[in-house]
């Protein structure tokens, strides 16, 4: 029910919005806004939705928005999370999120890394590439 007072456009300037390449191991000028140590590599808007979740902030998940300066138009980079921070009276509605980047820094530092999609991608995806490099017999004629 808060979610549904967050959408309403007199609370629209209590909602921050968090793109994935604010969080993506990119390069500032493609629009990191936090430290490279802290970045993970490719989150997604429904991560980022689910960590917000999870954590208990009034978040929704808005996917066909793009972020401005993303060159790449799939699929997979689409999507922002919009969070309230701040309830209609001007208090905080979590008192460990001050900022838009204490959100930023908490869900991609801590959560997005520990997340099940992310633990069994990466334990999967290791063994097949290491079978790939290894196939590389008969590639060209011997030279004499």
């Amino acid at each position: 029910m808060a979610c549904a007072a967050a959408r309403s456009q007199a609370n629209q300037d209590r909602l921050i919005c968090i793109y994935p390449a604010y969080l993506n191991k990119k390069t500032i000028a493609e629009g990191r806004r936090i430290p490279v140590s802290k970045a993970v590599e490719n989150p997604t808007a429904t991560e980022i939705q689910d960590v917000c979740s999870a954590v208990g902030l009034n978040e929704f998940l808005e996917k066909n928005k793009m972020y401005s300066r993303e060159w790449n138009r799939d699929v997979q980079y689409r999507g922002r999370v919009r969070v309230q921070l701040k309830q209609e009276d001007g208090s905080l509605c979590l008192v460990q999120f001050p900022s838009h980047k204490s959100v930023m820094l908490y869900s991609v530092a801590e959560m997005i890394p520990k997340l099940k999609t992310r633990t069994q991608k990466s334990g999967g995806a290791d063994p097949s590439l290491q079978q790939g490099e290894g196939s590389k017999k008969g590639k060209g004629k011997k030279k004499k």
